[in-house]
């Protein structure tokens, strides 16, 4: 086993990871569908969306829960593809599996 080839492999995966986390983008709904989030592999927030019917200042805490726990979701969706990604790429590396 060449360990400048495995090296080389090992740095081409990271770098297509890097690519496809910046492209990749993932949503949550929570509250039966009254908040969304949308989000990028890089756990960028690249939208939130709030049902009109959830602006009642008398509903502020729901809301602030709400936009929480779907961010929340967005990042653990993330956190599944980056997993999976590299258990992936772990498999594609001879004498790593």
């Amino acid at each position: 086993m060449n360990i400048q080839k495995l090296m080389r492999q090992a740095q081409e995966m990271q770098q297509q990871m890097q690519r496809d986390l910046a492209t990749a983008e993932f949503t949550a709904s929570v509250g039966g569908g009254m908040v969304e989030v949308r989000m990028n592999g890089e756990k960028e927030v690249l939208a939130v969306r709030i049902d009109p019917e959830m602006l009642n200042p008398e509903d502020a805490d729901i809301v602030q829960d709400l936009v929480q726990a779907a961010v929340n979701e967005a990042g653990r969706k993330v956190n599944e593809y980056v997993g999976q990604r590299l258990g992936g790429m772990a498999a594609g590396i001879p004498g790593l599996t």
